[in-house]
C-alpha cells in the first residue's frame, strides 16, 4: 500500500524535529516520491550521513510502504 506524503513528512519530522520537508509526489500513484530535507542539524555532516538520518527517521519504510524517494538534503543559507 502506498505512503500518503503528508506520513512521509511526519516521519521525517519527528526523527528530526529542526527540518523543513518538501515533498513531492513524482508520478501522481502515491509511490514515487521527492523530499527536499533542511535542516541545520545537517550541518557538518557529509551528504551521506544526511541521507542516513532520513533514511532512520523513515524507520525502515523505504523499499517496503515507500517504494522509491529521490533525496535532496541540505542546511539552511
Amino acid at each position: 500500500m502506498p505512503m500518503a506524503a503528508e506520513d512521509i513528512e511526519k516521519l521525517i519530522l519527528a526523527g528530526i524535529p529542526d527540518a523543513r520537508v518538501e515533498i513531492t509526489d513524482l508520478a501522481g500513484d502515491g509511490d514515487h516520491y521527492a523530499a527536499r530535507v533542511v535542516a541545520e542539524s545537517f550541518r557538518g555532516m557529509p551528504r551521506v550521513r544526511q541521507h542516513q538520518r532520513v533514511y532512520e527517521a523513515l524507520g525502515g519504510r523505504m523499499g517496503g510502504a515507500l517504494h522509491a524517494l529521490q533525496l535532496t538534503t541540505a542546511t539552511p543559507d
